[in-house]
This record gives C-alpha cells, sequence and structure tokens, in this order.
C-alpha cells in the first residue's frame, strides 16, 4: 500500500527540526554552565602531625640485620643444617642439598629461603653460605662431610687348579 500523499519537503524539515533542536539544548547547556556559581576553593588541609619512624623496625622489614643477633643465633643454627650435596657454576650461583632439623633433604636455588630468615646467599665447590639476606654477610657457611676414602681390598689369591 503506498501512501496517498508523499510531499517532498517532509525529509528537510525533519533535519531542520533536528538542527534547531540540537541548537536550543546548546543554548541551554551553556546557559546552565556560566550561570552556575564559580567553584570556590577548597579549604586547607591541616597539617598532619609529624610520624616517628622507628629505622631499626624499617631496617629489619627492608632485610637489615642486626650483627650481635646474627653472631648469638649463629652456634644454634649452624646445627640445624645439613649439607649433603651442591651444585655449582664460577658465579657461585647453583643449588644446594641441605636438611633442615633432621628432616629429609631438599633443594635450595641460590637467593631461596631456608627457614627463619636464612637465605641461600652463595654456594661453592663444597660450601653454601647462609645469611639474613643475599646482601648481608654470611651468617653460616656450610660444608659438605669429608667423606673417608674407601681402601680397595686386596686382590683374592689365585690358586693353581689341579
Amino acid at each position: 500500500m503506498s501512501l496517498p500523499y508523499a510531499s517532498p519537503r517532509w525529509p528537510a524539515a525533519t533535519v531542520t527540526l533536528g538542527l534547531w533542536g540540537l541548537a536550543a539544548a546548546s543554548v541551554v547547556f551553556w546557559g546552565l554552565r556560566l550561570t552556575a556559581p564559580a567553584d570556590a576553593l577548597a579549604p586547607p588541609v591541616a597539617a598532619a602531625p609529624a610520624a616517628t619512624i622507628d629505622s631499626t623496625a624499617v631496617a629489619q622489614v627492608l632485610g637489615a640485620v642486626n650483627e650481635r643477633s646474627v653472631a648469638a643465633a649463629t652456634p644454634e643454627a649452624a646445627s640445624r643444617f645439613a649439607l649433603l650435596g651442591v651444585v655449582a657454576d664460577t658465579a657461585q650461583r647453583g643449588a644446594a642439598l641441605i636438611a633442615i632439623d633432621g628432616k629429609p633433604a631438599r633443594p635450595f636455588r641460590v637467593g631461596s629461603q631456608l627457614v627463619d630468615g636464612f637465605v641461600l646467599q652463595s654456594v661453592g665447590l663444597r660450601t653454601a653460605a647462609l645469611g639474613a639476606s643475599i646482601g648481608s654477610p654470611a651468617a653460616i657457611t656450610l660444608q659438605l662431610p669429608v667423606r673417608p676414602m674407601a681402601i680397595p681390598a686386596p686382590p683374592a689369591p689365585v690358586t693353581a687348579g689341579g
């Protein structure tokens, strides 16, 4: 079904009405925007009292260790660890097989934490250094146990068959 009368003016009239509507909306928006009161300055913020910082607590959080506590903890702490194997390279990176408190040995990479703030700092050919962090001085140096040399058994006597 077709419309009986279709005026060619409808599209132009619709576009014109839309443009006038946008113009009116723009005038209202900018009118409200310009007549609104200016933003007042925010009230000044009262200065907070200076916080006291405990430098020893901050140092402990960042990994610093009191030398006296390391020296005091070393004798009993050294007996907790047993070095059973080492895999090292020339840069003292690698891994170590360490038994802690008599439990089965576990492998630890350089930089990993063992227990109670002890980190595997470096490994050598037969040693492993433990400390509070990678950059701190070594608190404990573990060494592989020396294995007794096996003495070969004397050869069995040869008997003449007869």
